[in-house]
Formats: C-alpha cells, structure tokens, sequence
C-alpha cells in the first residue's frame, strides 16, 4: 500500500468515526426548527395557541440533555435525572425564541439552555443541601452525629457533615447569611440633623 492510499483510509476511517459520535443531525434538527417556527407563526396570526413541538424535537431536546450530563463536571450528582428534566423543561419552555434567521445552529443554542438549567439545579440542590446541613448542625447540640460519623467515616469531626452533605467551604460561605451592620442611634441621630 502506497503512502496516498493509506493517508485516505485514515481519512475514511477517521470520518466515519466522527459520523459516529454525532448522536443529532444539526441539518435535520434545523430543518424540524424551521418548520415547527412556521407553525407557530401561522398559530400566531390566526390567534390559536403555540402547536407543540414535534416528536423529533423532543427526542433532540432529551438526547442533547442525556448526552450533556454525561460530560464530567455533571457526572456524579445523584440528582442527573432532575437536572435532565430542568433541561428539556427550559428547551420546551423557550424553543418559541429561537430564530432560524439568526442561527443556522440550534443544537448549540439548546445545549447552552440545558447546561445554564444544569447549573442552576446544582445550586438549588447545593442551597438544599446546605439547609439539611445547618438543621442538623443546630439540633446535634451533644455532637453525638459528628462523633458517630468521625469515627466511623471521616478523618476530623469538621469532615464529617460537610462530607455528608457534599459541600465545600466555599459553598457554606456562600449560603451562610451575612450579618447585617447595626447602626446605632448615635449616627442616626447626626444623619438626621445633617438634612
């Protein structure tokens, strides 16, 4: 086998390979877009309510969902399915803002509205998480739970709950409320004076 030969059968393979990996033809799921908008831009005018999106739609707003949570920063939440859920639910939500004028690419436009629905589930749940955390905190006021989980699961008795509840200290920062400054009579007092 000649060097050109081979250098084309690496291509072949290498194209078939990526065919492979793509799981949505972005030219049919525009396609779909395109039709489905005309829909309801006749639904519009005639002053019914939005059609809703066809099967094959739906099927690319749950694959795109799926396919995202299998990427590693989404991987180990036990929560993946809600995340999923959140993800279609905004992608049906807001399919009617898409403008096949503006975009020739809608399964980039749809992964940014799952992945931000994503994010916004990790906090929700990291937010939740954080509530179990201080309820527990407040009520284990003979430390009884820290020592059982220090003993037996986590290296220091600090460890324990958080590693429980899968926060860091940047999320326990985050959630824990600020403390508001008092202002005392005194300087109230003078700002009134000043006016």
């Amino acid at each position: 086998m000649s060097c050109q030969e081979e250098k084309e059968q690496r291509e072949k393979m290498s194209k078939k390979k990526r065919k492979t990996n793509e799981y949505i033809n972005n030219k049919d799921f525009y396609a779909a877009m395109v039709e489905w908008k005309k829909q309801v831009t006749d639904a519009e005018a005639a002053g019914e309510p939005r059609p809703p999106v066809s099967e094959y739609i739906g099927k690319c707003f749950l694959d795109i969902a799926e396919h995202l949570s299998f990427k590693p920063n989404f991987m180990n939440y036990a929560y993946k399915e809600e995340m999923i859920g959140d993800g279609v639910e905004n992608c049906l939500m807001y399919c009617h803002n898409f403008d096949p004028d503006k975009s020739t690419n809608p399964f980039s436009y749809f992964t940014q509205i799952i992945y931000y629905a994503f994010l916004r589930r990790i906090e929700r749940e990291k937010k939740q998480s954080y509530i179990k955390y201080k309820a527990l905190e407040m009520n284990d006021t003979e430390g009884l739970f820290k020592k059982y989980f220090t003993d037996n699961y986590f290296e220091s008795e600090n460890q324990a709950i958080k590693g429980l509840f899968n926060l860091s200290e940047n999320d326990i920062e985050k959630f824990t409320p600020k403390k508001k400054k008092k202002r005392s009579k005194k300087s109230s007092n003078e700002d009134s004076t000043d006016k």
